[in-house]
């Protein structure tokens, strides 16, 4: 391969370390890639005006990831499972949809807290992030996720999707007193969206915490549960696992990983 374009869809993303992560796994690759960050409000005219310039793909993040449903030709199976896409890969006049985000969700898991007990989760949000997030918890072996979301609807139709009965945020704290985990799958935490999606007296002994968000790398959230002596997941890992997984889809090249998790922790040590 001599080279490749792909790039990133979303609002509020001029912080976004993507361009680093791919453009350097090009080069350790021996080709070069090029990576263009779209910071936009409205995404068809910007999807159209990518597979136009001869991008192999699009990465898209919040808030496009289940508007770009309506975009596509077609969808892989877990991203019609999941109902929502972040990899978009352009190929013989055909736009095909993929999530990467559950993947990297439950390798990150796997990796950071391999021993922990699964029997009840309370997740935060279940927007796009949150719906690939709910799959990989059930994939993941969780018998109990309640799903907690301040859009009832969205918060019903995801607890429907992944066999689990809807919840009401009222109902968070009593979900929590018998909670083994929490993950937050919300944007509450981010450098855009800052704050603690929960007061943190809830964070109780013997919860595990997730947190998907990774810029900046302790949240609030994730410094009040290490505070109380609980253990806990940053979004740094899920975060080179996806890119890994979309850099394989735009390239055909399988990436290293360990050499992007390297190259990840050294960017957000720069940002810091």
């Amino acid at each position: 391969m001599a080279n490749c374009r792909c790039g990133l869809i979303g609002s509020g993303i001029g912080a976004s370390l993507s361009p680093a992560l791919h453009e350097d796994e090009g080069r350790q690759q021996g080709f070069d890639l090029t990576y263009t960050l779209f910071d936009v409000d409205t995404l068809g005219r910007t999807l159209d005006d990518a597979e136009r310039a001869g991008f192999a793909g699009v990465n898209i993040t919040h808030p496009f990831k289940q508007q770009v449903l309506g975009l596509l030709d077609d969808l892989s199976p877990q991203a019609r499972a999941i109902g929502a896409v972040n990899t978009v890969v352009f190929a013989e006049g055909r736009r095909y949809g993929h999530n990467t985000d559950a993947y990297g969700f439950a390798e990150s898991f796997r990796a950071g807290l391999p021993d922990a007990a699964t029997g009840h989760v309370v997740q935060l949000g279940a927007g796009g992030a949150g719906a690939a997030v709910a799959h990989a918890l059930v994939g993941l072996g969780v018998k109990q996720l309640s799903i907690i979301d301040p859009d009832a609807t969205r918060s019903h139709e995801l607890s429907s999707a992944v066999g689990q009965e809807p919840r009401k945020p009222l109902e968070l704290p009593a979900l929590l007193e018998t909670a083994d985990g929490l993950v937050n799958a919300s944007p509450i935490g981010m450098h855009h969206h800052p704050g603690i999606p929960l007061p943190a007296d809830l964070l109780h002994r013997g919860l595990w915490v997730a947190d998907i968000v990774y810029m900046p790398v302790e949240t609030e959230l994730l410094r009040a549960a290490r505070a109380a002596g609980l253990r806990t997941l940053g979004g740094t890992a899920m975060c080179a696992y996806q890119a890994a997984a979309a850099f394989q889809l735009f390239t055909g090249i399988a990436p290293d990983i360990a050499r992007m998790l390297r190259h990840l922790d050294v960017l957000l040590r720069e940002r810091r």
